[in-house]
């Protein structure tokens, strides 16, 4: 029998494979993929065509260590999102396609999608 934790986990695995086949990143339009754990949220920007990734950021980042202290966890998310989209901005990419990695567009992963539009990104 397995654990609630694993069902859980393979019902979020699931929901991301029905998204990943309809969504595949390209050089013009990568895919902003979101991997959530229970500290931390990650973003990056995949190329599916080229098999690469083109930038990627988290709460791990040095860049936002100073701005990220005190602050609660779906804030830390807004401002990883408003990083990844002056990354992107950087590298001259508008367009992506939000892949949210099978999680509910909910909490953390909400306030990162808001904070990527409010820094430039269109999806």
């Amino acid at each position: 029998m397995s654990s609630i934790a694993e069902q859980r986990m393979a019902s979020r695995l699931r929901r991301h494979m029905r998204i990943r086949k309809k969504l595949e990143g390209s050089a013009e339009i990568p895919r902003l993929a979101v991997f959530r754990s229970h500290m931390h949220i990650y973003a990056q920007l995949i190329d599916d065509l080229a098999g690469r990734t083109l930038c990627g950021t988290s709460t791990l980042d040095p860049t936002l260590k100073d701005a990220l202290v005190g602050k609660r966890k779906s804030e830390k998310s807004r401002l990883v999102g408003k990083r990844i989209a002056e990354i992107a901005q950087n590298r001259g990419i508008r367009k992506v396609g939000f892949d949210r990695g099978g999680y509910l567009y909910h909490g953390r992963v909400r306030a990162l999608a808001e904070g990527a539009r409010e820094g430039g990104l269109q999806f």
